[in-house]
């Protein structure tokens, strides 16, 4: 056991799907916190390398990428974690590996967590229809034409989707997704 958290995930490998533009508190606390749970986490980009963070309304820190998404597979993950910014989902939902992995991830009934723009990737995996999402705001019209329920609300679950609005509401985000994976032994 860590002095920053527990072993309660141990054992765990998620997926953070992200490229350059991701919002950085987004990114950078849920890793830090399913770290200090014992989960291992991957960074998986669209390059090799680094990407660049967007902290509020500047750019932010790089964030080493461990694997490009070409050579990501669900089955080697446990849960993905989708990270907001306005840039980082709007390139992301145009690139059909990230797509085709996310679907899939959806279908696969593994955790799928996403925050504030992060829905924009579940909406173009088409996996949204009939599920209650919440987002930042401006994606609820988004939400409603793929046919998802929206609703304000600082974390929602429904069935393997979790979603959460903003920065502030990591923390509630962060345990709902260490919930989903505790309850999958």
């Amino acid at each position: 056991m860590s002095i920053f958290g527990s072993d309660s995930l141990k054992g765990k490998t998620i997926a953070i799907v992200a490229t350059d533009g991701f919002e950085q508190s987004e990114l950078e606390k849920p890793k830090k916190f399913l770290e200090g749970e014992g989960a291992e986490t991957h960074v998986i980009s669209l390059k090799s390398g680094s990407i660049k963070g967007w902290d509020e309304k500047d750019w932010g820190d790089k964030v080493s990428v461990d694997k490009v998404i070409g050579d990501a597979k669900v089955a080697d993950y446990d849960a993905l974690v989708l990270p907001g910014g306005q840039m980082n989902p709007d390139i992301l939902r145009t690139e059909p590996a990230v797509i085709s992995f996310i679907g899939e991830f959806v279908r696969s009934g593994k955790p799928v967590a996403a925050i504030c723009h992060g829905p924009w990737l579940l909406i173009e995996a088409d996996t949204v229809r009939g599920k209650k999402l919440t987002s930042w705001p401006s994606l609820k019209t988004d939400i409603k034409n793929a046919g998802g329920h929206w609703v304000d609300e600082t974390v929602v679950v429904d069935g393997n989707i979790i979603t959460s609005r903003n920065p502030q509401d990591i923390p509630n985000f962060n345990e709902k997704i260490k919930e989903a994976l505790v309850g999958k032994q």
